[in-house]
């Protein structure tokens, strides 16, 4: 009998409300790649499931402090003035807000294990890292300094695609920026790409695959359209690695998956064996 009245005791307790409350955001975390949930400071400072190996988003300024031995940010009061399309102001106020960055790209010189290179790092935080009118423009400035200092160009690319608020002008940044990585590939320097998660849409069908030497992140989704545009097209069931960087290398994209600790000497490796000095 009393177990029967513990038992109906127990049964009116009410939940507290106000838990949820007292439990910051993001406290835990699910793997986008593999699905395995974690307390999130697991991630360490590279913010990498250890169980995968797949690379959490980072904004660009945190790959900054992750890569470099020092950065001089270029062109940082480059921004979009006076947009008109409904609504967008206001987006950009808020990207700009979270990501402490004028546009979805953060350029500048840096040192990565001594060698000096050009760095650009879209910020998948900002809309997305979508190719907008100025991101364009930042990337063409980054690789014509190159060319005109003999540095090599490392870009990390990080984007949803082109930016659809400005229309035309965005859709023309591929051919813009394809053009000054055509002059500074004819100078003989050195442009490496690191493909991050995701890649894809119009920077996937220009710059991003147009680099001397394609390195990518584990699991990096890569590529155009979306899956399910995909597979409501050619009605099929995609693969589960349709898109990832594994089968991109498998298939000749990429040339090699490098785990987030080890880009740094990776990448200071190949500039250095494609060192030029200015004739």
């Amino acid at each position: 009998m009393d177990l029967y009245n513990n038992q109906k005791s127990t049964s009116k307790i009410k939940r507290d409300a106000s838990v949820n409350d007292r439990i910051p955001d993001g406290l835990f975390l699910a793997c986008p790649y593999c699905g395995v949930q974690m307390y999130n400071k697991q991630l360490g400072a590279f913010r990498v499931c250890d169980h995968c190996g797949y690379g959490f988003r980072l904004q660009a300024r945190e790959r900054v402090e992750l890569l470099t031995d020092s950065f001089e940010e270029m062109d940082s009061e480059i921004e979009m003035m006076n947009p008109d399309f409904p609504g967008y102001a206001d987006k950009l106020a808020r990207a700009k807000s979270q990501t402490e960055l004028g546009e979805s790209v953060l350029t500048g010189v840096a040192k990565i294990e001594g060698e000096k290179v050009a760095l650009g790092i879209m910020d998948s935080y900002f809309m997305m890292g979508s190719l907008g009118s100025m991101t364009g423009e930042k990337i063409t400035r980054l690789f014509e300094y190159a060319t005109e200092n003999f540095l090599p160009v490392v870009l990390f690319t990080a984007s949803g695609g082109a930016r659809m608020q400005e229309g035309i002008n965005s859709l023309m940044q591929m051919a813009k920026v394809s053009a000054v990585v055509a002059a500074h590939q004819e100078a003989g320097l050195l442009y490496l790409v690191v493909l991050t998660d995701p890649t894809t849409g119009g920077v996937t069908a220009s710059f991003a695959m147009q680099g001397d030497i394609t390195l990518a992140e584990p699991h990096a989704l890569i590529g155009f359209a979306g899956a399910r545009v995909i597979e409501s097209t050619i009605h099929e069931k995609l693969p589960k690695d349709f898109q990832r960087a594994e089968t991109l290398m498998t298939n000749g994209f990429v040339d090699q998956i490098v785990p987030r600790s080890e880009l740094n000497q990776v990448i200071a490796k190949i500039v250095k064996l494609h060192h030029v000095t200015e004739v």
